[in-house]
C-alpha cells in the first residue's frame, strides 16, 4: 500500500505537466484560435473524462437501439488498436484487428446500421455523409476530448465506483482532463450503478457533481443476459445454471463484472489482460490446461462481447480444441424514470436541430 502511494507521489509532477498540455489545448478552443466544425446533420458525442471502463460502447448501443427505428443512424469510432489505417466501413465479416473490437461489436449487433472507423473524426464524418447521404444522425464514440467537431449534444459517462469528482489527472489518476471539463457536457451519466440505487445515493452524487443549470444527470446500470456460445448463439447457459467459470477479459474495468458473476457461479477463476489485448496463440493454448485444472464436472470459458470479437481471430484453434467459450451479453438499463427522460432529451435534441 505504501509502495503504491509512493509511486503515485512520484507521478504527480508528470500529471501537472500533462495538465499544462491539456490547458493549452483547452485555451486554443476557448479563444477560438481553433474553431470546431458543425455539420449539416446532428452529431451526438458519447465520451468520458477518464480512461476506459465507463461503459461507452453499451451506451452507444443503447442509443442505436433507440434511434434506429426512427432515423438513419450511423456510428463513427477511431477503431482503437486496429492494425488498419484510414477510413473503413465496418462489416460483420471483418476481423477485429481490421475494424477495432468495439466497432465490430456494434456492427455485429446492428448489421443494418452504418458503422465506420477513422482516426480523424472530421474526415470520418465527411466520408460517411458523402458515401451515405441518407444518414440523419451520427454517434461519435469516445469523442469528448476530440473537439474538432461541435456536437449537438455532448454526453459523458462517469462510473459509480470511480466518479470523476474523486479522480486526478493522468498518470497520477485516470482523468484525461481537469475535473472542471465536465462543464462542457450537456448530459452526464453515472454508469455501472448498483442494482438497488437509493435516493440517498442519487442526491449524494448530484451534490458532488454539482451540475450546471443546463446539464442533465442520469443514472444507469448494466443488465447481463444469458451467456451464449461464441460460434453458435442458439446454445446458451442460464444464470442459475452457471457452472465453474474461467473468465477471460481484456477490458478496462473488471470489478463490476466480477461482482455480478461471483454469486452466480460455483467457482470463478479470472484471467485478466490489459484493455484491447490481442490474445496470442500461446494464451489460447493455455486455456485448455487452465480449464482442466479447475474443479467441477461442468466448466466453461466465459468472456465479454468486446473480447469475443478478438477471440474470433482464433476460430480454427478453438474449434479444433473444442473449447467451450461462451459470451456474456450486456445492455444498459436506466434507474427510475431516467430512461424515459433521457430518451425524450435525445428526441427533442434531434427535433430542435438546425444546420
Amino acid at each position: 500500500m505504501l509502495q503504491h502511494l509512493f509511486v503515485r507521489f512520484l507521478l504527480l509532477p508528470l500529471s501537472l505537466l500533462y495538465g499544462f498540455g491539456v490547458s493549452i489545448h483547452r485555451f486554443l478552443y476557448l479563444t477560438e484560435i481553433i474553431k470546431p466544425l458543425k455539420f449539416s446533420l446532428p452529431i451526438l458525442s458519447i465520451g468520458n473524462l477518464s480512461v476506459g471502463g465507463s461503459g461507452k460502447t453499451p451506451h452507444v448501443e443503447y442509443l442505436v437501439q433507440y434511434l434506429k427505428n426512427y432515423v438513419q443512424v450511423g456510428v463513427l469510432s477511431r477503431g482503437y488498436n486496429r492494425k488498419s489505417t484510414g477510413f473503413i466501413w465496418v462489416e460483420p465479416y471483418l476481423k477485429s484487428d481490421e475494424a477495432g473490437d468495439e466497432p465490430l461489436q456494434i456492427k455485429s449487433k446492428f448489421p443494418d446500421v452504418s458503422v465506420a472507423v477513422c482516426e480523424s473524426r472530421v474526415s470520418g464524418v465527411s466520408e460517411m455523409v458523402a458515401i451515405n447521404p441518407a444518414l440523419q444522425v451520427i454517434l461519435l464514440d469516445d469523442a469528448f476530448q476530440h473537439r474538432a467537431i461541435k456536437p449537438e449534444l455532448d454526453i459523458i459517462l462517469t462510473t459509480f465506483q470511480q466518479p470523476f469528482f474523486s479522480d486526478y489527472l493522468l498518470p497520477f489518476g485516470r482523468l484525461r482532463e481537469w475535473r472542471n471539463a465536465y462543464k462542457r457536457a450537456d448530459v452526464l451519466i453515472v454508469s455501472k450503478c448498483p442494482e438497488r440505487l437509493t435516493e440517498e445515493n442519487r442526491q449524494d452524487y448530484l451534490s458532488k457533481i454539482n451540475p450546471l443549470p443546463h446539464q442533465k444527470v442520469y443514472f444507469s446500470s448494466f443488465k447481463y443476459g444469458n451467456p451464449y456460445h461464441l460460434f453458435n448463439p442458439e446454445i446458451k447457459w442460464f444464470p442459475h445454471q452457471l457452472p465453474s467459470v474461467l473468465l477471460i477479459t481484456a477490458i478496462a474495468s473488471v470489478q463490476y463484472l466480477e461482482d455480478y458473476l461471483k454469486p452466480r457461479t460455483s467457482s470463478l477463476v479470472h484471467q485478466v489482460h490489459e484493455d484491447h489485448h490481442y490474445f496470442t496463440h500461446y494464451e489460447m493454448a493455455q486455456l485448455r490446461k487452465k480449464l482442466d485444472e479447475m474443479e467441477g464436472s461442468q466448466k466453461i470459458i466465459l468472456t465479454t462481447e468486446k473480447d469475443a470479437t478478438r477471440m474470433w481471430l482464433h476460430k480454427d484453434f478453438i474449434e479444433k480444441e473444442n473449447l467451450p467459450i461462451f459470451v456474456l451479453p450486456v445492455a444498459v438499463v436506466f434507474h427510475g424514470n431516467d430512461g424515459h427522460l433521457f430518451n425524450e432529451q435525445i428526441k427533442q435534441c434531434l427535433l430542435d436541430f438546425q444546420s
